[in-house]
C-alpha cells in the first residue's frame, strides 16, 4: 500500500500520487458508457456515469470526458480516500463510489472488514483511520460478495431497478 502525504489533494505536484486514478478512471469511463436517458434509472439523465441527478447545474448531454474525470478526481476518488486503501481494493472501491455514492461504499466496505475480522469497526459510512486499517485484512473477493448482496438487497427491495441486476453483477465481477 502506497502512503500519501496528509496535504495530497490529487492536483498539481502530485502527479506521481495520482496515477492509479488515471489508471482506474479510464475503466469506470468505459464502463458507464456515454450518454444514456433511462427513465427507470434513479439518476436520470446520465454520460459517463455523471447523473442530471447528482449534478442538476452540469449540462449532461454536453458534458465532455475532461469535465467528467475531473469530477470523478475532485468529487469521488479524493473524499473516498480511496488511494489510502490496499492496493488490491483500489479499483473495486473506486468503481462502488461511483456506482453507489461514497457512504453507501464505505459502510459496505465496513461490513465486510467486519465480516472478516474479530475487531470490530461502526458501520457510519465515514472512511476514517480504523476503516483504512481495518481494510488491510480485507480480500477482494470478500468486497465484492458484500458489493453483491446489496445489488441483491436493491433489486428485491425495489422491484423496478431488478432489470439492472445483471449489469451490476457483471460490473462487479469485473471491477
Amino acid at each position: 500500500m502506497v502512503v500519501y502525504e496528509e496535504s495530497f489533494d490529487g492536483h498539481e505536484g502530485n502527479e506521481e500520487k495520482i496515477m492509479p486514478f488515471y489508471q482506474e478512471i479510464k475503466k469506470v469511463i468505459e464502463r458507464e458508457g456515454g450518454y444514456v436517458n433511462d427513465p427507470d434509472d434513479p439518476g436520470g439523465e446520465t454520460k459517463y456515469g455523471i447523473s442530471k441527478k447528482a449534478y442538476p447545474k452540469v449540462d449532461i448531454k454536453n458534458l465532455t470526458m475532461d469535465d467528467a474525470v475531473e469530477i470523478y478526481k475532485d468529487e469521488y476518488w479524493l473524499p473516498a480516500k480511496v488511494e489510502r486503501l490496499p492496493d488490491k481494493l483500489q479499483g473495486q472501491y473506486f468503481d462502488m463510489v461511483v456506482n453507489q455514492g461514497i457512504t453507501k461504499s464505505v459502510k459496505i466496505l465496513q461490513r465486510a472488514c467486519n465480516g472478516k475480522n474479530k475487531d470490530k469497526i461502526k458501520v457510519d459510512g465515514k472512511i476514517g483511520p480504523n476503516t483504512i486499517k481495518a481494510a488491510t485484512k480485507l480480500e477482494d473477493d470478500r468486497l465484492r460478495a458484500y458489493r453483491m448482496m446489496e445489488y441483491a438487497r436493491l433489486a428485491i427491495t425495489r422491484p423496478k431497478l431488478e432489470k439492472y441486476y445483471y449489469g451490476w453483477f457483471r460490473r462487479a465481477m469485473h471491477a
